[in-house]
């Protein structure tokens, strides 16, 4: 058994220490801070602070310091580079094993403590990856806490070969956003004549309009209705991926716009997904911020599967830290997937992990587990104005990061880009590809 010597325990040493053994090189360790325990140990040893433990030969790690504070201030993010891998948090001094503290970057990267200090918003209140020190730094699509868990691996099987690390197995998780359930069905009397009324009179579409009655007789399937299309294209993946739908639950607004929780055919349309896949709820709008609006939408999903909810992702990846991820917490949600960014792809916390939230103004672990994504198509569409063939250049890219530091490799669609019709003609070919790509271990 591993074990590490820390002059002093705090709650950051512990939960960063626990996420890169435990959750990242999943070996068995043990922590001391007791010298004379650690000089005896005849197993495999570690030592990290900010000098080694005199008389002891074991590797050494120079912290910091960052780990051994419990205030929140801005930090020097040096970055540089080491082994062809951007590093943060030099240290110097011939003893120290790796020429950076990893366990400090590590922290600040999945702690998101960039985001506690004061940064710019934009428009949706959000914090933004170009505010973002991996960005800056360009490594916000390099799975750095994965990488610099590796090289801790590495200084510690250079002294003791015989250190057991369990290798981490890919894996590949692919999510469906439920934005919109219907384009044109299920919208009520108001806003079905409004819909005839902007498309006839504002943008004189008359092909929508005659689509538009197609569908209200039935004529023709309603466009943003794939998900038989998504179960039949994800079943010979389902081996070896997981599927997982958030539906937003809330109520209309500017920018909620989802089918009724009351409508019938809404809620044997999740029942039907249930059946097959997980299912969430997909925060709107303003619940990341308003406990009382989350508690309903989680309420309304529960009713209509009959089962607890424990898993969210906010619409918009609207949400602020720590009060959304508290929020989730107080509503028994155990899991989140909104950790990355509308705008750009990559890694916002570093990792490809699922791993605890730290909650950085409390300074103590939380029981929510953060379940980053990589990738969402309204980012290569809206965003990057990527073509379908850049696109999916750019997911191979991603899959392969995260396979070559045998991570979870988790991406967003929608039920409604999944269409084949307005702007997203050509996107079902980016996603049948990213299945098959995905899917190899």
């Amino acid at each position: 058994m591993l074990l590490i010597y820390v002059p002093k325990l705090t709650n950051r040493i512990g939960y960063t220490v626990n996420v890169v053994m435990r959750d990242i090189l999943q070996t068995d360790f043990a922590i001391t801070a007791d010298p004379e325990t650690f000089k005896r140990h005849e197993g495999a040893r570690l030592c990290y602070a900010a000098r080694p433990v005199e008389g002891c030969p074991a590797p050494f790690v120079k912290a910091a310091g960052l780990l051994s504070e419990t205030s929140i201030e801005e930090q020097s993010t040096r970055c540089f580079q080491y082994k062809g891998v951007p590093v943060l948090f030099p240290v110097f001094g011939n003893e120290t094993a790796l020429p950076f503290d990893p366990f400090a970057a590590i922290f600040y990267m999945l702690s998101r403590y960039e985001e506690y200090l004061p940064h710019l918003k934009d428009q949706h209140g959000r914090f933004v990856s170009t505010e973002s020190v991996a960005y800056k730094h360009g490594f916000l699509q390099t799975a750095v806490v994965d990488r610099w868990a590796l090289m801790v691996r590495d200084v510690i099987k250079e002294h003791y070969p015989d250190t057991v690390f369990k290798e981490r197995q890919y894996s590949f998780v692919q999510t469906i956003d439920i934005d919109a359930a219907y384009c044109y069905l299920h919208k009520g009397i108001f806003r079905t004549v409004m819909g005839f009324l902007r498309d006839s009179i504002h943008r004189h579409d008359v092909e929508a309009v005659k689509q538009r009655y197609r569908v209200l007789r039935r004529k023709e399937e309603d466009p943003f209705d794939t998900f038989d299309y998504i179960l039949t294209t994800s079943k010979p993946y389902s081996q070896r991926s997981v599927l997982i739908f958030f539906a937003l639950m809330g109520d209309y607004g500017i920018y909620d716009k989802p089918a009724s929780p009351h409508n019938n055919e809404f809620r044997q349309l999740l029942q039907h997904l249930g059946d097959y896949a997980k299912v969430g709820v997909h925060g709107s709008y303003y619940s990341s911020a308003e406990p009382d609006r989350l508690g309903r939408e989680i309420q309304r999903l529960a009713d209509i599967l009959h089962r607890p909810i424990v898993r969210n992702r906010f619409h918009f990846i609207r949400f602020n830290l720590p009060t959304a991820y508290r929020n989730l917490v107080r509503q028994n949600i155990m899991h989140d997937y909104t950790m990355g960014y509308a705008e750009l792809p990559g890694f916002r916390c570093g990792t490809c992990a699922v791993v605890p939230f730290f909650d950085l103004s409390s300074d103590q672990e939380s029981p929510l587990h953060i379940h980053p994504f990589a990738a969402m198509d309204t980012t290569f569409q809206k965003h990057m104005h990527a073509s379908p063939k850049e696109a999916t250049e750019m997911l191979h890219a991603l899959v392969d990061e995260v396979r070559a530091v045998g991570g979870t490799f988790s991406c967003i669609f929608h039920n409604q880009n999944l269409c084949e019709d307005f702007e997203w003609k050509g996107w079902r070919a980016v996603y049948e590809d990213l299945l098959d790509y995905a899917k190899q271990p």
